[in-house]
């Protein structure tokens, strides 16, 4: 009886089980290293929770803080103030806020703006031009 073409047979598959068990290999691998960064991803999230947790502490609070009104504009118009330096008028906020540059969005703008005036938040320091009160 001739069993070469049976080893044959087991030659071919035990090459492709070898291939198979490489490539897994390298799967493992690459996965190691994935699993690595992710670890060390981690850590440095952990360390700046700690780090933002304890300035959290040290940061006083905040009680001049302004009563805004309850509209989600209010701190968004008080950032822009926080990122500039010079006047804006109200056509400069409602860019800055992404709105739509029209009469009745800078207007409605504009009612804000006289609006924070009124609570002592801002200055109207021209005609038409607001700043961040000092």
């Amino acid at each position: 009886m001739n069993i070469q073409p049976l080893l044959d047979a087991l030659g071919i598959q035990e090459d492709a089980a070898r291939a198979l068990a490489d490539d897994l290999r390298a799967q493992i691998d690459t996965l190691q290293d994935r699993l690595r960064e992710a670890e060390i991803h981690l850590e440095h999230l952990a360390i700046t929770r700690g780090s933002v947790t304890a300035l959290a502490d040290r940061i006083p609070a905040q009680a001049d803080s302004p009563n805004l009104p309850e509209h989600p504009d209010y701190p968004r118009i008080l950032a822009v103030f926080n990122h500039t330096t010079g006047p804006l008028r109200a056509r400069d906020v409602c860019q800055a806020l992404d709105h739509e540059l029209l009469p009745k969005n800078i207007e409605g703008t504009r009612a804000k703006l006289k609006r924070l005036v009124r609570l002592d938040v801002l200055t109207e320091a021209g005609t038409g031009s607001f700043t961040r009160k000092q």
